[in-house]
């Protein structure tokens, strides 16, 4: 009797455990995928809410592309205005508070240019101004400007709003909202001015955060080795910044009497611990030349220029710029305005590289 209570034990034991495991097999095979903000944050894709997302990216590919950095806080302006947009009816993770930097506050300034030095480097505002580009402009069949984004899912918010809710992402594919929009309103204006301009929509930044500068490195160096009439490379980023908690920016002015998304050059040099960009100058030169133009044509729209200690693929070229348009926390329609600006701002320079 005892090895039949005991034979009987274990079958029934045996039963729930089969009857386990195909549970837990079925529930796995059939699981949803997760929602698309969910996909970048488990792969680290999710905004720090710093600025300068690529500076430090870049001198973690340098080291290991597998290491963590700890990114600091940058302190922005103290004026705050809030924008006037309705709630969602999304639960609201922060406020977005509206700021304006000035440009005109630079330590470093010259004849409409304005300057963060944020390297060991003296620079010469006024020398390199009166310097000769190395190239010129040719309005032709060949391909004189090529557009990149090395962060291409960068994004925004969709409307003006005053708070962001909980699963709003920073970060998309959709490339009618990500940074690839901003480029395809750039690269339009150019064309039709007769400067004949690539726009590659790489995705360089995903599946996969680290190592988007190699990647889009290589989609550089594929179309310069192809078009050898290439003198202009310009990558499109946004920022993204933090006023304090979940509370986050958007960097504003007003052209026109409409809201713009404020711009920045950042620039790389051979400064500090990096080495092999000893053509960095050349690059400043067209950089100082487009901040004077963006003030000239559109006062205000333009932050200082930063110069940092960092290559962001420039050194692949002598016309390589890096542009940062807004925050995630501007509207697309306010980014959209900015590129239209700098679009602009590109002929009006450009057609003067002769």
């Amino acid at each position: 009797m005892e090895r039949r209570n005991a034979l009987i034990r274990l079958i029934v034991c045996y039963t729930l455990c089969v009857s386990l495991f195909i549970s837990t097999f079925l529930n796995i095979i059939t699981q949803k995928k997760p929602p698309f903000t969910d996909i970048f944050q488990n792969a680290g894709f999710a905004d720090n809410n710093h600025v300068f997302d690529h500076f430090f990216e870049e001198s973690v590919v340098q080291k290991n592309e597998n290491s963590a950095v700890q990114k600091p806080v940058t302190s922005i302006p103290s004026q705050t205005v809030t924008s006037s947009a309705p709630v969602s009816a999304e639960a609201v993770k922060g406020n977005v508070i509206e700021r304006y930097i000035s440009p005109y506050t630079a330590k470093l300034s010259y004849n409409g240019v304005y300057m963060k030095n944020n390297t060991g480097l003296s620079v010469n505002i006024k020398n390199l101004l009166s310097q000769k580009l190395s190239f010129k402009i040719e309005k032709n069949n060949e391909p004189q400007v090529l557009i990149v984004h090395t962060h291409t899912t960068e994004t925004f918010l969709p409307t003006d709003a005053k708070t962001y809710g909980v699963n709003h992402s920073s970060r998309t594919t959709d490339n009618t909202k990500n940074m690839a929009a901003i480029g395809e309103i750039v690269a339009k204006k150019l064309n039709d001015a007769g400067i004949k301009t690539l726009h590659d929509k790489t995705q360089h930044d995903y599946p996969q955060y680290n190592g988007s500068y190699s990647r889009s490195a290589e989609t550089i160096n594929k179309y310069l080795k192809k078009y050898k009439s290439i003198k202009i490379v310009l990558d499109l980023h946004r920022d993204s910044v933090t006023v304090s908690g979940s509370d986050k920016a958007k960097l504003v002015t007003k052209i026109n009497g409409k809201k713009a998304a404020q711009v920045m050059l950042v620039m790389g040099s051979q400064s500090g611990s990096i080495k092999n960009h000893p053509n960095w100058q050349e690059n400043l030169k067209l950089a100082l030349r487009l901040q004077q133009t963006m003030e000239t044509k559109y006062p205000t729209l333009a932050r200082p220029l930063s110069l940092a200690s960092s290559r962001y693929n420039q050194s692949l070229s002598k016309g390589a710029m890096l542009i940062e348009f807004g925050t995630d926390m501007n509207s697309l329609d306010e980014a959209k305005y900015s590129a239209e600006l700098v679009g602009d701002c590109l002929i009006s320079l450009l057609n003067t590289i002769k």
